[in-house]
């Protein structure tokens, strides 16, 4: 008996892992695998096929076929126990019996078969054996990694002890500087740049003060008048403040952390001619943001896998004066929704007049500093639907293969509910040297060539551009490598079409000015 090569093929022939037992040219075994569809036939009893040269010993795994090639002066007989060993094995190391999960197990199952077959003979072996010399477990190993453990957990402990130290005496240090002053009457903080070198995350004001959380970060204090920072908010601080730089004794002990193996995050500081991307912070007294999160998943051929929006209401009040509040709201009565308040919340008062308000009238909402763009969470809810006229953006992608190469067309359509900002379909593609060949375009592209990536941008589509389309050429490839592809967007509507219609003073008075802002955003958004 021998065994030439053990394989796993699909039944279209594509090869997906082979072993060799023998000294074979590349050329012969992929020849001898390729003629195997060939010889297969439909309804016959039998599971194996004869050639002039070598015998096919074979038994189908789901979509898959397990292979024995052998010379045919072999013993069926053992080839057929040889292959009963290997169909129980392959479960073991794939989770799953499929194209990607054998090629993400190939090596683990190579080593397998190793075990199994040794120079074309079958070794008396079972299964768990199998497993057992594969997983080759190892007392010293084990041991090795226990003392390795126990030193990290060690210079761990140091670590916590040194940033105790360091904090504390960072909190003294703060107590003992007394160079600034602080106005809070009119809601602004005026301090000495000799303290705002120190960040005060909420060790230096207390949580009723209405400022916990706040970070004195000097970027944040620019010029009204004018727009741009001041020349003395990005000079260097002077003074006595504590230094935010690490000493050499820190270095080294970080060293010695990262010699351990372990990973250490270190902060990096702004440059001083950095600005800052993050949105301008309110200045309306009360800002409400009703935002939904957008989890999509479609078929490639049509159809909804998943369909999941998640959304939320936050309230954020910059004064303390303004925070013993009830917010009044309306919906656009859409049944598939179901909203949930938040604990705190009167349930009651909002199932029979849609007003958000707490439990306990006399306590007030807490309030935020300016830079806190977090707010409060007073409601969330949730949709989840199978109806495809749901989704805002459908994907169709058609690879088609010409010659030597695939030509592919995809194409949108986007539903009237929505018109849709800063659209970008990102399509996988094969390993390329040069950017495909893109023919017809409705709107702009980019390649990335490092994740080999196409990424279709439209900056809006509304009602003028519902559809459109885009075609583009690269090398032959297989259709499968051209998915998933991957879509992000945002819309300043929703699907719950919530709106704050009123704010309720409880002490009385004219109500307070607000502002309010709806999104609607993509959080997984896919066609498989």
């Amino acid at each position: 008996m021998v065994v030439l090569a053990a394989s796993i093929i699909t039944k279209s022939g594509k090869v997906l892992v082979s072993r060799q037992f023998v000294d074979m040219t590349r050329i012969r075994i992929e020849g001898l695998l390729a003629a195997f569809p060939k010889l297969v036939g439909t309804g016959k009893q039998h599971t194996y096929v004869e050639t002039e040269n070598v015998r096919y010993v074979y038994q189908p795994i789901e979509a898959l076929y397990l292979l024995l090639v052998t010379n045919k002066q072999s013993n069926i007989l053992e080839d057929l126990e040889t292959l009963r060993l290997l169909s129980k094995l392959v479960p073991e190391y794939s989770y799953s019996l499929d194209e990607e999960g054998i090629g993400k197990t190939a090596f683990e199952l190579i080593f397998a078969f190793d075990e199994v077959i040794c120079l074309g003979h079958k070794e008396n072996v079972t299964v768990a054996q199998v497993k057992q010399y594969c997983e080759m477990e190892s007392h010293e190993e084990k041991l090795h990694k226990l003392v390795l453990q126990s030193k990290i957990n060690e210079t761990k402990d140091v670590m916590k002890r040194k940033a105790s130290e360091i904090e504390k005496s960072k909190i003294d240090k703060n107590r003992g500087d007394k160079g600034g002053f602080m106005s809070m009457g009119s809601g602004r903080i005026e301090t000495s740049f000799s303290e705002l070198s120190i960040s005060s995350s909420g060790s230096g004001f207390g949580s009723g003060s209405g400022f916990g959380g706040l970070t004195t970060d000097v970027d944040s204090f620019s010029t009204k008048s004018k727009g741009r920072q001041s020349s003395s908010a990005t000079a260097p601080p002077k003074g006595f403040g504590m230094q935010l730089g690490k000493s050499q004794k820190t270095n080294q002990f970080l060293e010695s952390l990262k010699a351990e193996g372990e990973l250490i995050v270190e902060d990096v500081k702004p440059k001083a001619g950095q600005s800052r991307v993050a949105a301008a912070p309110p200045t309306d007294p009360i800002t409400l943001a009703a935002e939904e999160k957008l989890n999509v998943t479609l078929k490639r051929d049509g159809g909804i896998s998943n369909f999941d929006v998640q959304g939320t209401l936050s309230l954020q009040i910059l004064n303390q004066e303004d925070a013993l509040i009830q917010v009044q709201i309306e919906t656009g009565g859409n049944p598939g929704i179901l909203f949930k308040t938040h604990p705190n919340m009167n349930k009651e008062l909002f199932s029979s007049e849609n007003i958000l308000g707490l439990k306990d009238p006399n306590r007030p909402f807490p309030t935020g500093a300016a830079g806190d763009a977090a707010g409060v969470g007073l409601l969330k809810w949730r949709m989840q639907s199978a109806d495809e006229s749901m989704v805002p953006l459908t994907i169709n992608c058609w690879p088609s293969v010409s010659g030597n190469e695939t030509y592919v067309s995809i194409e949108y359509e986007a539903s009237a509910m929505f018109d849709l900002r800063n659209v970008v379909i990102s399509v996988p593609l094969p390993a390329l040297r040069e950017a495909p060949n893109v023919r017809q375009i409705d709107g702009e592209w980019r390649f990335d060539s490092r994740n080999s990536i196409l990424e279709w941008s439209i900056l809006l589509i509304d009602n003028s551009n519902r559809s459109g389309s885009m075609e583009f050429v690269v090398p032959p490839a297989d259709s499968s490598l051209f998915f998933p592809i991957s879509v992000r967007f945002l819309a300043t509507s929703t699907y719950s079409d919530l709106k704050v219609v009123n704010i309720i003073p409880l002490r009385g008075g004219a109500p307070p000015k607000f502002s309010q802002s709806t999104n609607l955003i993509t959080e997984k958004y896919q066609v498989v």
